[in-house]
């Protein structure tokens, strides 16, 4: 008999490991960015975030379940396919990106341990690595190592027990809103949303929910079907514990680097300096546990990234996509993995700096997103398109919050650049 626990991590999948992947090494950039520059006082965004995304990330897998599609595929059907080719492309620009600084992120966070080993080597071996088991693993095997991979998020958990942290001062600030609208923290505010609330986390958990269905142990299930309260009951656990468990890490990242770089006044620009500056002041293995997290969050996270551009491309031009198919099956969508994670290799060697990289990644995300939340929000309130589950009047109303204000963020993004 499987006790509850085993039965919960049974029922995670798709949701935690977009979830996890969310807290990829740009991210933990952004949150370290946001500690060291204003200590606790955008703690308050990991609470004001989580419903926000957790009820985004359900309408996707909800989208999913319902129609057995992607979101592209979903977009290209219902809406003009010029909208569709344009988000598609921005999103495929932003994740390349993102995939560049991730990688080198990566290469520095072992550097900071192995110091000898060669920065090129370890970008080169990353990048080669994870795009090897993307095509050749099979997808079973592959969800379970990210699923397992997701585990690593909890070093920086454990990495804010090493330090002296002034937990008063922690819940005053996660409670309530502190925002000083200038122009920089305008700008970290929309990274912040942008590398929380992310588009490719869209396309991803949207494929994911119609991969792990079509190789459901029920081949009786059709590919549009009403779903049963099970179902959506199994989703909704897995998605909301996958959303907790980023805006969790979110939270003690920033708690963590406010603690410590911004009492000290120390600034930093990525998140291998911000383990590198954690080191005098919080010991060797809070040091070590948050190097290891920047390592094992981009294994996780720079396949979601090239993957949800390979399902977004290859659904919005009708080609053959899946994780499940063999590469003889889908060239185009396994050439869109691959292109996209070369490029991001080589991002790493053009004189190209990965610290903007990043940081405009993040923002390119948060001006996208309301564009594509749009229509997720449109799709999962149209009962035509989702049967028995479309979204019910709270949701819709979440749903359109969330624009509204990655809207508002992504508009004083642009304005402060003419300012």
């Amino acid at each position: 008999m499987k006790n509850e626990v085993e039965e919960y991590w049974e029922t995670l999948g798709p949701g935690l490991t977009t979830g996890a992947s969310d807290d990829d090494p740009s991210g933990i950039a952004t949150y370290s960015q946001a500690g060291a520059t204003y200590g606790f006082s955008l703690l308050w965004m990991s609470l004001f975030t989580f419903p926000l995304m957790a009820v985004v990330q359900e309408m996707c897998a909800r989208i999913g379940l319902a129609t057995g599609q992607g979101l592209a595929a979903n977009i290209r059907t219902h809406y003009p396919k010029k909208i569709l080719y344009t988000a598609t492309f921005l999103l495929l620009v932003a994740n390349i990106f993102n995939i560049g600084a991730d990688l080198g992120a990566m290469a520095k966070g072992v550097q900071l341990v192995l110091p000898n080993v060669s920065f090129a080597l370890l970008v080169i071996l990353f990048g080669v690595g994870g795009l090897l088991l993307q095509v050749f693993v099979d997808y079973k095997t592959y969800a379970k190592y990210l699923k397992y991979l997701a585990l690593v998020l909890f070093s920086y958990v454990a990495t804010a027990l090493f330090i002296h942290m002034d937990w008063a001062m922690v819940l005053k600030n996660t409670v309530i809103p502190h925002i000083t609208f200038s122009k920089d923290q305008i700008f970290l505010i929309c990274g912040i949303l942008g590398t929380t609330i992310s588009p490719y986390l869209f396309f991803w958990q949207t494929s994911q929910e119609v991969e792990e269905e079509i190789l459901s142990p029920d081949p009786t299930l059709p590919r549009k079907h009403n779903l049963s309260d099970v179902e959506v009951k199994k989703m909704r656990t897995d998605v909301w514990s996958g959303m907790f468990i980023s805006n969790v890490v979110m939270f003690f990242i920033i708690a963590t680097t406010g603690a410590t770089l911004f009492s000290q006044g120390i600034t930093i620009t990525t998140a291998a300096d911000a383990a590198q500056a954690l080191r005098p002041l919080a010991g060797n293995f809070a040091f070590i546990l948050f190097a290891i997290g920047i390592i094992g969050t981009g294994m996780l996270a720079i396949p979601v990234l090239a993957g949800s551009s390979a399902y977004a491309v290859s659904e919005s031009l009708g080609w053959k996509f899946g994780l499940y198919r063999k590469l003889k099956e889908a060239y185009a969508f396994y050439g869109v993995i691959a292109l996209a994670t070369i490029v991001g290799i080589v991002l790493n060697f053009v004189g190209i700096d990965p610290i903007k990289a990043l940081i405009y990644s993040a923002v390119l995300n948060g001006i996208i997103a309301p564009i594509v939340l749009y229509f997720i929000v449109k799709l999962s309130s149209n009962p035509e398109v989702m049967g028995n589950r479309a979204n019910s009047r709270l949701v819709k109303t979440i749903g359109w919050l969330t624009i509204l204000l990655m809207g508002l963020t992504a508009v004083s993004v642009i304005v402060s650049f003419f300012l």
